[in-house]
């Protein structure tokens, strides 16, 4: 007697249930999007037929990876801020720790003061005899501060420039200047035979480059600009030389290595992928220099604790 049409029905799609639990049917191959221009490539192709970046692995693509995890506006002045932010508490604890408590204090001037010794230890760039044994110092030294005024002041100038110039640049590429610039400065500062630390190199890189940028365009706002970083420029100086303690070598090699850098480095965003692939290039051997440098830090640091 034939099974009624319900039960049939029934009776195969329980048959169909069991067999899918027990074997899987091979899925189709869809096609992939290239992860460095976004170009749809084939299931099996390694190399994108259109900006030729490997399908596998790709500067541009780690770097959209990386960039996922990060603030979607102004990325690296944030993460520039945020590290600069930690090492100042790290320094600021340690120098309590060994101070008792007594050596962070002391007037506004001196108002969460860290000790020299700390700085040292820590990563400070050095008179070039030093720095030449350890050129990990000429990085790391950017990202410390002597104290609460000294890094208030300098977080303020960079989150004033720094969005403005890695709008114009493109995140790689700004955080390569501002690494390379700040290094610049403490190698001449380095020459004059002195310790330091800050980021005011750095920042008066960023000042050159838009003084490079500004240079030779008549529009107003390019004037407007410009006018305002001169006069910047003179406030900056005559404070050098009131306030003791000014590393105004650090800050002459910064401006002078961003003024060359600016001149040389097109002041917009990379308008092809090879351009791209360039930059990305540049900001991953910044990224590759400051996190050796600061692995050099944890290592001088441990080693003579």
């Amino acid at each position: 007697m034939p099974l009624p049409v319900r039960w049939r029905y029934k009776l195969d799609r329980l048959l169909n249930d069991l067999g899918q639990m027990f074997h899987s049917e091979p899925k189709q191959a869809r096609p992939r999007i290239c992860p460095a221009c976004g170009a749809l490539v084939g299931t099996t192709a390694t190399k994108c037929f259109q900006c030729g970046a490997s399908t596998t692995f790709s500067l541009s693509a780690a770097s959209r990876t990386l960039s996922r995890w990060m603030p979607q506006t102004s990325p690296v002045t944030y993460s520039i801020l945020t590290i600069c932010s930690l090492m100042y508490v790290l320094s600021l604890v340690i120098t309590l720790k060994y101070s008792g408590g007594e050596g962070a204090g002391g007037g506004l001037m001196n108002l969460g003061g860290i000790a020299t010794q700390i700085n040292f230890r820590l990563g400070a760039s050095l008179p070039l005899a030093y720095n030449l044994q350890q050129p990990w110092r000429l990085i790391t030294a950017i990202f410390l501060h002597g104290g609460l005024l000294h890094i208030g002041m300098n977080m303020w100038v960079l989150m004033d420039i720094g969005p403005m110039v890695e709008e114009m640049y493109g995140s790689a590429r700004y955080f390569f200047l501002f690494t390379v610039t700040g290094a610049c400065g403490y190698l001449l500062s380095s020459f004059a035979g002195h310790l330091s630390v800050g980021a005011s190199g750095s920042l008066l890189g960023l000042v050159g480059l838009l003084l490079a940028a500004t240079t030779g365009r008549k529009s107003m706002a390019a004037q407007a600009l410009r006018s305002a970083l001169i006069r910047w420029l003179i406030y900056i100086g005559v404070l050098g030389f009131l306030f003791r303690g000014t590393d105004n070598y650090a800050h002459a090699g910064g401006l002078a290595a961003g003024y060359l850098l600016g001149r040389v480095m097109a002041d917009r965003l990379p308008a092809d992928t090879g351009e791209r692939r360039r930059a990305d290039l540049l900001g991953w051997i910044a990224g590759v220099a400051v996190a050796v440098s600061f692995g050099f830090m944890v290592f001088n640091y441990l080693q003579n604790s």
